[in-house]
């Protein structure tokens, strides 16, 4: 149990709902028209995807785990960076507001960025690991 009792995938869907919420009460578009407060180094919209990307992080683990799991020549500390990851499409499901599904391009590395490949990650925004696929392990 975490956060006043309810399970990891109850928080994680709590964040990320509080997450939506947020994002769309500082959109520029909405009935507050409130304009939006950027404390950070770029500009709204890399600021979202970067928020987007870290959020996943746990998913995003387990699909680099898994596709390198029998790669007995990969580093054990294989690892991936949010500001090297490429959103390659996001899926609306259910209307505006429902359920998305991200697909992401990742370029796991090792040691000083000793890059070691790239895969393509598929989560959706409850926090789940859609998918993978290994592109390609760099030699």
């Amino acid at each position: 149990m975490g956060l006043f009792g309810k399970t990891e995938n109850e928080v994680i869907s709590l964040k990320k709902t509080v997450f939506l919420l947020l994002l769309f009460l500082f959109s520029s578009n909405n009935v507050f028209n409130a304009e939006t407060i950027i404390e950070a180094d770029t500009e709204l919209c890399e600021t979202v995807k970067m928020a987007l990307i870290s959020s996943n992080r746990k998913p995003v683990d387990k699909a680099i785990e898994k596709i390198y799991k029998n790669d007995i020549d990969a580093p054990k500390d294989l690892t991936w960076a949010s500001w090297e990851t490429e959103i390659l499409k996001i899926k609306q499901l259910y209307g505006i507001g429902g359920l998305y599904e991200i697909t992401l391009k990742v370029y796991p590395y090792y040691g000083a960025h000793n890059g070691y490949g790239e895969d393509e990650v598929v989560i959706n925004t409850n926090g789940d690991l859609m998918g993978f696929k290994h592109l390609r392990t760099y030699t």
